[in-house]
């Protein structure tokens, strides 16, 4: 049954009560028995419909019923609802307490039934996620920046960098993305006059011009994201190579840790390879901060690697076997 017929014989209900079922049928190009489908959904929803018997009978809706603002099914209701405590969760939405006002608000404009049915899946689900811990931009600043990305108008930026430092942007606004907690903008930063990534949590103030700039062309806003935080300067420079294949590497390593390319194990010098031996496999490129984490996750995918570089990595994957060889036995002496 399409939503939009049923709301098209809600619309003729309001502005032309007591239509016969053959003439709401012939107004929206059904049959009298859909007709009364419509009325049978209507009546689900809460939205009670009168039937006049009789040869000239038609339908109204019940006097004095204020039909609410808001109607949605109940896979419709549970949909927003989950949606947004799974938002919430991820840090998905934007505001402070933006989620909370909206459930209480849909949950005040929905029938008794579907309410307290609503209330009881809040209530009662819960997520595995992490609760992302991070700032959420404001609601503003993303619809002012999502408006300008589609209608192609330059922005003006107020922007915190990372080391606290405020300066003014001018942007082409070219999409927004939302990755790990985080809302990011991409689009030609005219003061660096090259492309560049910004989180929308250190925009301070967001205006559009009346300026317009010229469509990027096939640009991928969700790569140039994806790059430009796997391109953040770090202390080491990591390089490995992996005994899998590109598929799984590319389904187990997100490419903000690190960069994935197909290699030909056997062309590389064999003082890097460390003594292994492997036919190919999967070259991996990255930044790290600390070495440690960095071993922690070559370990934990449990394939074959050789470390190309940095040497500290080698020893630090050589301590962390260590330790686990140590836990091990105090395990087996329990």
């Amino acid at each position: 049954m399409s939503t939009n017929r049923v709301l098209a014989f809600l619309e003729l209900l309001q502005a032309r009560p007591g239509l016969t079922g053959p003439e709401l049928a012939e107004r929206l190009e059904v049959d009298v028995r859909t007709v009364r489908r419509y009325v049978r959904r209507l009546e689900d929803l809460g939205i009670p419909v009168e039937a006049e018997r009789g040869r000239y009978g038609g339908y109204r809706l019940m006097p004095g019923y204020r039909l609410p603002p808001l109607m949605l099914t109940g896979d419709e209701a549970a949909a927003v609802v989950l949606g947004l405590l799974a938002g919430r969760r991820a840090g998905l939405t934007v505001g402070e307490g933006a989620a909370e006002s909206a459930l209480a608000k849909i949950q005040r404009v929905l029938p008794d039934a579907l309410r307290d049915r609503v209330a009881a899946v809040e209530a009662m689900v819960g997520l595995t996620t992490r609760s992302a811990a991070t700032s959420r931009p404001s609601g503003a600043t993303l619809l002012t920046l999502a408006d300008a990305a589609r209608r192609r108008l330059r922005v003006r930026l107020a922007y915190r960098s990372f080391r606290g430092q405020d300066s003014e942007r001018t942007v082409d606004p070219y999409g927004l993305v939302f990755h790990s907690g985080r809302w990011y903008l991409t689009g030609h930063d005219h003061r660096r006059g090259e492309v560049r990534t910004f989180r929308l949590d250190r925009i301070g103030r967001a205006e559009t011009t009346e300026e317009e700039f010229a469509a990027p062309g096939e640009f991928d806003a969700v790569a140039h994201v994806m790059e430009s935080l796997a391109s953040v300067p770090y202390r080491y420079e990591v390089e490995v190579v992996l005994a899998m294949t590109m598929e799984e590497a590319r389904r187990r390593i997100p490419p903000t840790v690190a960069a994935l390319a197909p290699v030909d194990v056997s062309a590389m010098d064999g003082s890097a390879m460390d003594g292994s031996a492997m036919d190919g496999g999967v070259r991996m490129t990255g930044r790290a901060e600390r070495l440690d984490g960095m071993a922690q996750v070559l370990a934990g995918l449990g394939v074959p690697f050789t470390v190309v570089g940095p040497p500290e990595l080698r020893e630090e994957v050589r301590a962390l076997a260590r330790r686990l060889e140590e836990w091990a036995g105090q395990a087996s002496r329990r």
